[in-house]
Parts: structure tokens; C-alpha cells; sequence
């Protein structure tokens, strides 16, 4: 198949000196056809040795973008998003809760209906699935609940890492948040531009708090906040 558009996939990484290689030799992995991949791996300033084994390893990245302090994930993606160049803008988390295996089925709707969004929705017949906390998937679908009233969407998962979408839908100089509101940011500033969007099927692997997942349920009081802004505010 000719390569009809480019992907730039961001990768965020703060402190995952235990995954960061396993996950970008991953993504490296993926063949894609009808896509060429820039990946921009973006360090906020890790403590441990995950900046250098990034710089031991360039081949596994096209970019590395180096941040002076850990100024928050927001942060690190708005970074990203800068330098990328690609049609359109793919998320990936360091550490394996995703799975790059789940990029074709993310394109397809790319490829088949030259999509604008694709989300990789954890709850739609996902063909694996860590179980994981209660009352995060009670956030989740609250969260996913008020998005879709205040956005006139049926989206089952909008706090999915995996959200694909058109780079130019969100121009990154607009960004505001600097924490994990700022994906509901730009999910609410790509759906009020794209005219087709579209959900799949991934795989999550979610870890636990003592294998250090990062996310709390006080995060979902700043994502409510972020999406009813966006709504008022377009």
C-alpha cells in the first residue's frame, strides 16, 4: 500500500527506567501500512536512569526532547506536540498499560474512513483486559458521561492514552493545562473541528498503585472541571 499520511506518536515519560525500552522497542515493532511514524519521546525530568537509557539508545526514537524539571505530563505532551510533524497525533504511555499492537486497529478507521478521531476504547469488547480498581471505572464512565452530554458524542472510554486525531484539529500554542486534565483539553478542542469520529477495540494492562501507576481519583474533580470550560468557553 502507498504511504498516504505520517503519524507522530508522543511519548511522554517521567521516571520509567523499568519500561521505557520494552515500550519504545514496541512501538518500534508495529508495521504500518499506508503510515510513516516519527516517534518524540519527551523526559520531564526523571530522578532515575530513564534519560540515560534513552540516550544510550537513539535508534528507538526519531526525537528526544529533554525537560529541565518535572513539570507535569500536560507539560511533556505540549513539548511533544511542538515538534510534531505528522497528519496526525497518536499518545503512548511508558509504561506498558498500552499496546502498540493496537496501532492498525487504530488506523483503519484512518485508512477506511479517512477519520478525524479514533479513540481505543477500553470498553468496547476490548479483547483483554486487566481488572483493575472500582471506583476507577465509576470515574471513568462519569467522566465519559458529562464529556458526551456536553459534547453531543457517544464515546464509551474518553480517558483512553489512545487517542488518535488530525494534528491540525488542535493547534498546541492554545494549550492551557499542564496536568492529566489536559487530555480532556485537547479531546474537547479536536471534536468541536472533526466531522468524523471514531471508536475501537484496544487492550489495557493497567497497573497498580504499588507498580506505580500515577493517576488518582482527586485528578477527576480537575478533568469535570476542564471539560465544562472547554464547553463554555468555545
Amino acid at each position: 500500500m502507498v504511504k498516504i499520511f505520517s503519524i507522530s506518536i508522543i511519548v511522554p515519560v517521567y521516571n520509567e527506567e523499568k519500561t521505557i525500552l520494552e515500550a519504545l522497542v514496541a512501538v518500534n515493532a508495529q508495521k504500518l501500512d499506508g503510515a510513516d511514524i516519527e516517534i518524540i519521546v519527551v523526559d520531564d525530568g526523571s530522578q532515575d536512569r530513564t534519560r540515560e537509557l534513552l540516550e544510550e539508545n537513539p535508534d528507538l526514537y526519531t526525537k528526544l526532547i529533554k525537560r529541565p524539571g518535572n513539570d507535569g505530563k500536560g507539560a511533556a505532551v505540549r513539548d511533544g506536540l511542538h515538534e510534531a510533524t505528522g497528519d496526525y497525533v497518536l499518545f503512548q504511555d511508558a509504561d506498558l498499560e498500552y499496546d502498540p499492537a493496537d496501532y492498525a486497529g487504530l488506523l483503519k478507521p484512518v485508512l477506511e474512513f479517512d477519520a478525524d478521531i479514533v479513540m481505543g476504547s477500553r470498553l468496547v469488547a476490548s479483547p483483554c483486559t486487566r481488572v483493575s480498581y472500582f471506583w476507577h471505572k465509576v470515574g471513568n464512565r462519569l467522566i465519559t458521561f458529562v464529556f458526551n452530554i456536553l459534547n453531543n458524542t457517544t464515546f464509551t472510554d474518553v480517558y483512553s492514552c489512545y487517542l488518535l486525531y488530525r494534528r491540525d484539529l488542535v493547534d498546541p500554542k492554545v494549550l492551557v493545562a499542564d496536568g492529566w486534565e489536559q487530555h480532556a483539553e485537547i479531546l474537547s478542542r479536536a471534536v468541536t473541528k472533526a466531522k468524523a469520529m471514531y471508536e475501537v477495540p484496544i487492550n489495557y494492562y493497567g497497573r497498580t498503585y504499588d507498580e506505580g501507576k500515577k493517576i488518582k481519583a482527586r485528578h477527576a474533580i480537575a478533568v469535570l472541571s476542564t471539560i465544562l470550560i472547554r464547553r463554555l468557553y468555545r
